[in-house]
């Protein structure tokens, strides 16, 4: 039994709840929850797809653990082993991967895993291929965002958009995700780094991770994407759309120099087409999406828990509250007013 976060329904807050872990059966694994970041991805979820067929659910996707016990065939992972759960799995064999299980019920019911992954629980049950091996001297409590955010956004400017030096950037959103862009622009050596957001709060935030302009749409009469074609004689060899919103989607398409722009979509949404005019392509601008920052799990994992652990890597400046999982609802007013970046949530509170 482990006590989890569980949606009922969408539109509704959590409700701790007392829920039965089944244990691993053969190539699955127990990992004991450590910490777990919230991402918007989680609320996307629970009030916008509003997809009734998927609850009751378990989120949360962005966490770090240890193994608490393996099944049978597990000859990559041993109790006690640190890891990082990936809501993108990788069998290093077939072309693409999907697992889709039922691992938990609460008072009778079965209850949907989200992302293969539920986080917001003291233990969840993950397949294999599911999981990456961190290095044991990695505080959990940090390198959980490594799990989702910072991969996300810092993958989409290097492994995605693959962002030059002496390169233009802009990034549109500052959450976790956007921030990470910023900062993957800046380790990709960019000159210029352009913020852009709604929320000026934002902006001494993105200063931290490289941003060297910012600019809040708000403050012009005209499109974005023209304000940036005049402050960048013609606009930007890199956009990364970080908000999951088409309107922005495609101010970041438009926002990129004609002849050989990159624009790459990471924001997270299902809910509407996204359009722009065919001229903006036919003009020589490229239109990207990436998913998980285009890393392969097991492997990119590892690799920057590896890089935050040699000081190359900013991970502790995304965290601006910590709280217990009892008190994920708070967590997710904070995300839903933009009030934080990352609240990482402790199941196991001292």
């Amino acid at each position: 039994h482990s006590t989890k976060a569980v949606a009922w329904e969408p539109n509704k807050p959590l409700v701790i709840e007392d829920v039965e872990v089944a244990p691993p059966q053969a190539n699955e694994v127990r990992i004991k929850i450590v910490a777990t970041g919230m991402c918007h991805t989680d609320l996307y979820i629970l009030f916008e797809s509003m997809k009734k067929e998927s609850f009751p659910m378990i989120l949360g996707h962005e966490a770090a653990g240890i193994i608490e016990s393996v099944g049978p065939g597990v000859t990559e992972f041993q109790p006690g082993d640190k890891v990082i759960p990936l809501f993108i799995s990788q069998c290093r064999e077939c072309r693409f991967c999907k697992i889709h299980l039922f691992l938990f019920t609460c008072k009778g019911k079965k209850i949907e895993q989200f992302a293969g992954t539920s986080t917001f629980s003291q233990y969840t049950v993950v397949n294999q291929m599911a999981v990456a091996k961190i290095d044991p001297s990695a505080p959990l409590d940090k390198v959980c965002l490594i799990g989702c955010g910072i991969c996300t956004g810092y993958g989409a400017a290097v492994n995605t958009a693959k962002v030059e030096p002496g390169s233009t950037c802009a990034v549109f959103g500052l959450g976790a995700v956007g921030l990470a862009a910023v900062m993957g622009c800046k380790a990709a050596g960019a000159k210029k780094i352009f913020a852009v957001d709604i929320n000026p709060e934002k902006f001494e935030k993105a200063k931290v991770f490289g941003a060297t302009d910012f600019v809040n749409p708000k403050d012009y009469d005209k499109p974005i994407s023209q304000v940036l074609a005049e402050m960048t004689n013609g606009g930007v060899d890199y956009s990364l759309e970080c908000v999951g919103n088409v309107e922005v989607m495609r101010s970041a398409l438009e926002s990129c120099v004609k002849g050989w722009g990159i624009s790459v979509v990471v924001g997270w949404t299902e809910l509407h087409d996204v359009a722009t005019r065919p001229v903006q392509l036919i003009a020589g601008r490229t239109w990207k999406g990436s998913m998980f920052g285009g890393f392969k799990g097991k492997d990119g994992v590892p690799e920057m828990v590896k890089a935050y652990l040699g000081k190359k890597l900013l991970v502790d400046e995304f965290i601006t509250h910590n709280m217990t999982l009892d008190q994920v609802n708070d967590a997710i007013e904070l995300m839903k007013h933009g009030k934080c970046i990352r609240t990482v949530l402790n199941p196991f509170p001292q």
